[in-house]
This record gives C-alpha cells, sequence and structure tokens, in this order.
C-alpha cells in the first residue's frame, strides 16, 4: 500500500492527475484486480488522453471570451427558418477555419448572428482550435489602449496566434483614420494564415464607404473578402419574438 501510495504521489508531481485519479479509483474497485497488466495500464493512459482533453477544451473556452454558451446541438434547423443543415454541418466540422477562411455573418439586429457565431466558437475549441471573442468597439478601445502604454505590437501578436478571432458587431461605427490602419495590420496578418469571422448588421455593399478611406477600405475588403464564407440571416428580432435560432437567406459556401 505504500509503494502505491507513492506511485500516486509521483502521478501527480510529473501532472499525470488523469492517471493518478483512475489508479485511486481502480483501487477502490475490487473487480479491477481481475484485469491484466496491460488492460490496467491501457486504462489509465485513456484516462489521462481524456483529461488532457478535458483541461485543455477549459482552458479554450475561458480563453475566448465567448459571450454566449452556445453550441451546435442547440441550433434549430426548423423548416419554416430556411436554415440548410447540410450546409450549416459543414461549417461545424471547423474545416474552414483549418484552411484560413473568413466567415462573414450579417442581419438585422438580433437575428442571431452573435449567438451563433459563438456557437461556432464553442465548435472550434472543442476541436482543439483557439478563439478569441471580442465586440468592435471594445477591439478599437484595446489598439487605442495599446498604443497609449506602447503594448501595441505585442497585442497584434497575440492576435495573430488565435485560430479563430471574432470580432462582433463589426463596423457599427466609422474607424478613425489610425484605427483604419491597424485594421488593416490585423486582416494583413490573418490573411491565408489564420482565419477570421465578422457579425454585423451592416450590409457588406456600405463596407466600403464606412471606412471613409477608398485605398485602405479597398485593402482591407479585398483581404476580408477574397476568401470568405457569407451568412446573410433575416426574420424579425429573436428578442421581440423570444425565440432562440435564426433563419437564412444566403448561405454561400
Amino acid at each position: 500500500m505504500i509503494l502505491l501510495e507513492q506511485t500516486l504521489q509521483d502521478l501527480r508531481t510529473f501532472k499525470l492527475t488523469g492517471m493518478a485519479e483512475a489508479l485511486s479509483q481502480q483501487l477502490a474497485l475490487p473487480k479491477s484486480y481481475d484485469l491484466s497488466f496491460e488492460e490496467r495500464l491501457s486504462f489509465l493512459v485513456e484516462a489521462e488522453k481524456i483529461y488532457r482533453k478535458d483541461k485543455r477544451l477549459e482552458r479554450l473556452l475561458k480563453g475566448s471570451k465567448l459571450r454566449h454558451n452556445a453550441c451546435g446541438e442547440d441550433i434549430d434547423y426548423a423548416p419554416t427558418r430556411g436554415f440548410k443543415k447540410e450546409k450549416m454541418a459543414e461549417l461545424l466540422t471547423c474545416q474552414w477555419i483549418k484552411e484560413c477562411f473568413n466567415l462573414i455573418i450579417t442581419g438585422p439586429t438580433g437575428t442571431g448572428k452573435s449567438w451563433l457565431g459563438c456557437a461556432l466558437g464553442q465548435q472550434a475549441c472543442r476541436q482543439g482550435l483557439s478563439v478569441f471573442y471580442i465586440r468592435y468597439s471594445l477591439l478599437l478601445e484595446k489598439i487605442r489602449m495599446s498604443r497609449a502604454d506602447g503594448t501595441y505590437m505585442k497585442f497584434l501578436k497575440s492576435l495573430l496566434k488565435i485560430d479563430l478571432l471574432i470580432i462582433d458587431d463589426w463596423l457599427l461605427e466609422s474607424p478613425e483614420e489610425k484605427d483604419r490602419h491597424s485594421l488593416l495590420e490585423i486582416v494583413e496578418d490573418r490573411y491565408d494564415r489564420k482565419a477570421l469571422m465578422l457579425t454585423t448588421q451592416m450590409p457588406v455593399s456600405k463596407w466600403h464607404e464606412m471606412f471613409g478611406s477608398p485605398t485602405l477600405a479597398d485593402a482591407i475588403l479585398d483581404r476580408v473578402l477574397s476568401q470568405s464564407i457569407k451568412l446573410e440571416l433575416i426574420g424579425e428580432s429573436l428578442r421581440k419574438s423570444k425565440k432562440k435560432g435564426c433563419t437564412v437567406n444566403d448561405f454561400d459556401l
């Protein structure tokens, strides 16, 4: 027993917490002694794999800062909403993230853009991908603060490490000149390297005029739209109807 206690302590010292917990469970179950050494060892290794996977998911979800606790299983595919389930299934594979595509979700306020974006973000975390959610207004604020305190380049590098950057409420206000350059740097850094998701009630057709500078607008939109998947939501505000889900008008994959 002393040897087993030392083994448990060593497992925890080496941060093999999953194996330590599984071994403790085996010791408490007399039937486990009927298993062969190979079988017991296999169960311990599998327990460690599951433990590490769960812990990684926990870290990814915490770091993602997702606004809604939304998940793919809760998406409502009622026929009246026009949801193309097979297309959403493609998005839920997260292959578009791995191939560094952008996803643009547009539609009137309250149609479920943020919720759906968070559901896809959670799915990405489940697949071991890093995600970071931030509102457009807060992103601009962080950009300005990082310039002021000298951490601007560090902030940009931190965003580039993220597999999927979700910017919610994109272009609800026109960016200032310095902010336009920063947004260009962000989309340029991510172009063909990392995925970007934008959710907005501002139609894509109006994006160009929102930037105010034709040259910068062209540069930003070219990088965002050239490799993008577009999802346009329609219908009344779900906040009014108090229903979950949304209706798809155009899903271009």
